[in-house]
């Protein structure tokens, strides 16, 4: 955890060995996956609650995706289909197109290396629109739904989504699935399970603002 919160923070890793210190860059993606406490997700807990990372550093995640395993016919019949055909149908060849391996690691190389989408004004004020949409949220509220770490992630998310079409320049389309994808992921995952409210205090402090209203009412009693 203290590995990963140095490269997520201050994108370099210390390595201290064979008498050896030294800071490297590691200016990369981390994809992470974590299983919740007791092997089963409470759905009366937050986030911080169930998988016990540090708010410090799931906060700076740019997307994080609940995958829970609720009951569905139609979802359970389909998955029944897939597992059982990787058994019964080996040597049946699949209707879907695959792109070779070897390719797509080329052309995400060439994506990473030759591409540099810069962001068009439309872009621009496409960005601003959805990162305050994202903030009133909250419905004027005391409750933050978004901070400028969200609308950093939302940059970063349309740079790549215009990098993977090659693209020169950062259009409005990238933005628009960028806010699709940060309110169907991260705003779900910072949902207060009490109040059902957005509330991104929970990944970055691991307390909602209901816990912190509290608290401090508390205090306040205490005190009188």
């Amino acid at each position: 955890r203290a590995i990963l919160h140095e490269a997520m923070e201050q994108q370099t890793v210390s390595i201290a060995k064979a008498g050896i210190i030294c800071s490297l860059n590691a200016r990369a993606s981390i994809l992470a996956s974590a299983n919740p406490l007791e092997s089963r997700y409470n759905p009366r807990l937050s986030v911080v609650e169930n998988i016990k990372l540090p708010p410090t550093l799931l906060s700076r995640f740019d997307l994080i995706y609940l995958i829970l395993d609720t009951p569905s016919v139609a979802g359970d019949r389909r998955l029944a289909k897939h597992l059982v055909g990787l058994y019964a149908d080996q040597e049946k060849e699949s209707d879907v197109d695959t792109i070779p391996q070897d390719l797509l690691r080329d052309y995400i190389a060439y994506a990473r290396a030759k591409c540099r989408p810069t962001i068009s004004d439309l872009a621009a004020t496409e960005l601003t629109q959805g990162y305050l949409a994202m903030r009133k949220l909250g419905g004027g509220s005391k409750t933050i739904t978004a901070t400028p770490r969200q609308l950093e992630s939302l940059i970063r998310l349309s740079e790549g989504l215009a990098k993977t079409r090659l693209s020169p320049t950062v259009t409005r389309s990238d933005v628009r699935e960028a806010v699709r994808l940060m309110n169907v992921a991260t705003l779900g995952a910072a949902t207060d399970p009490v109040t059902g409210k957005v509330d991104m205090n929970m990944l970055a402090t691991g307390l909602s603002a209901r816990e912190r209203q509290q608290t401090e009412a508390l205090l306040a009693h205490v005190r009188a």
